[in-house]
């Protein structure tokens, strides 16, 4: 088969799945409408960047729509960078301000208006062919770059501040945003870096590998994109945000308070009866049997302002509230799986009656207290 119509065939099924994907997500019902939006958005300049691997004979007739076509790339990381936002919190809204994003997109279209959209005739067909070369196109492409790595790097620190505030303010044992978003993250850099170093390419002695390398991201880009629908399929409802407000323990400690915890003084009184009264509730009645628990619902029952707790818990006891929660789980499921008396009780059982709604983080936080899986301890105790 000839690799431009084996090319086209493959963009053409990337076109599809991405635009049903687009559909599902605009008519899907959820919560968080924005998110979807987002996403669908992305996936629809995802199709419109890879109809260029067929439409030859447009392109021809219609330059000027083929290099805005081009110039749609430098709205997809600001779309997903969006949308990473409205995924991770509750209460992420598009404002004015996020139209600032679109700069670089404005920038190289009126860098490429003089020579490129202002062109004629037999001169712009020429200027079309040698585009490569030309400084506009240099710029352009410098500009892809280096708006990609602002964005990609941005996103990483979104997802390691949304995961340590997690941990210090949920005990769901449910993590699947932030392993979905790192996944579709790490996707989207080797995807990048593959079209990068298909780019590059162009400018080498190995300009005839360039149609091969076009066919291998045509292909990468109908995996991804059937990836997302299979993951949209099975997980419609996947995530769960968290309130942008929240801060980090290390954030509210007094500063005078880290200078007396760095010198070594004893613990203050007060600290430790707040702990020993903290324990003692946890034992008595047992909060943590509920999945959904987090720290504001724990603040709420026990008349602890939350911002005291998530110091007095993240910080004075040295663990995240995600831990300190899952370790009394734990301790509870080992309770029961000593207990001769409930051994026709199966490991699902045990994990939902003890708090938890997973049975992979059941087993992964049990291992990680006991050394063991939940069935070897059972076995070595009875």
């Amino acid at each position: 088969m000839n690799k431009m119509i084996f090319l086209s065939i493959v963009a053409a099924i990337g076109i599809s799945v991405s635009l049903l994907l687009a559909f599902f997500l605009l008519t899907v019902k959820t919560s968080n409408k924005q998110a979807n939006r987002l996403f669908a958005a992305f996936l629809i300049l995802s199709a419109i960047d890879l109809s260029g691997f067929f439409i030859f004979d447009f392109i021809s007739s219609h330059l000027n729509l083929e290099i805005f076509r081009w110039t749609t790339s430098l709205l997809g990381m600001p779309l997903f960078y969006l949308y990473v936002l409205s995924v991770c919190y509750t209460d992420f809204k598009l404002k004015p301000k996020h139209l600032l994003h679109a700069f670089p997109f404005v920038l190289v279209n009126l860098i490429l208006t003089p020579r490129f959209y202002l062109g004629e005739g037999i001169e712009k067909k020429r200027i079309f062919e040698i585009g490569n070369t030309m400084p506009e196109m240099y710029s352009f492409q410098l500009i892809v770059e280096i708006q990609y790595l602002f964005y990609i790097i941005s996103v990483f620190l979104i997802l390691k501040k949304y995961r340590e505030i997690y941990l210090e303010n949920y005990a769901s044992a449910g993590t699947s945003t932030y392993k979905w978003l790192m996944q579709m993250t790490i996707v989207f850099f080797a995807a990048h870096s593959v079209v990068a170093i298909k780019n590059l390419l162009k400018y080498t002695v190995y300009k005839d590998v360039f149609l091969w390398a076009n066919i291998l991201v045509g292909l990468f880009a109908l995996c991804i994109t059937c990836w997302f629908v299979l993951k949209a399929l099975n997980y419609p409802e996947l995530f769960r945000g968290i309130d942008s407000k929240l801060a980090l323990a290390k954030d509210l400690i007094p500063e005078s308070e880290k200078i007396s915890s760095k010198s070594g003084n004893s613990p203050d009184p007060i600290i430790t009866s707040q702990i020993e009264n903290l324990k003692n509730y946890m034992t008595v009645h047992e909060p943590y049997l509920d999945p959904s628990l987090t720290i504001q619902q724990l603040s709420n029952q026990i008349n602890i302002p939350v911002r005291d707790l998530s110091v007095l818990i993240n910080h004075h006891m040295n663990q995240h509230f995600f831990d300190f929660v899952n370790e009394y789980r734990i301790q509870k499921a080992m309770g029961i799986l000593k207990n001769q008396a409930k051994k026709d009780l199966t490991i699902l059982e045990i994990l939902y009656e003890v708090g938890f709604n997973s049975k992979s983080s059941f087993n992964t936080s049990f291992k990680k207290y006991t050394e063991l899986t939940p069935t070897a301890y059972r076995n070595s105790s009875l």
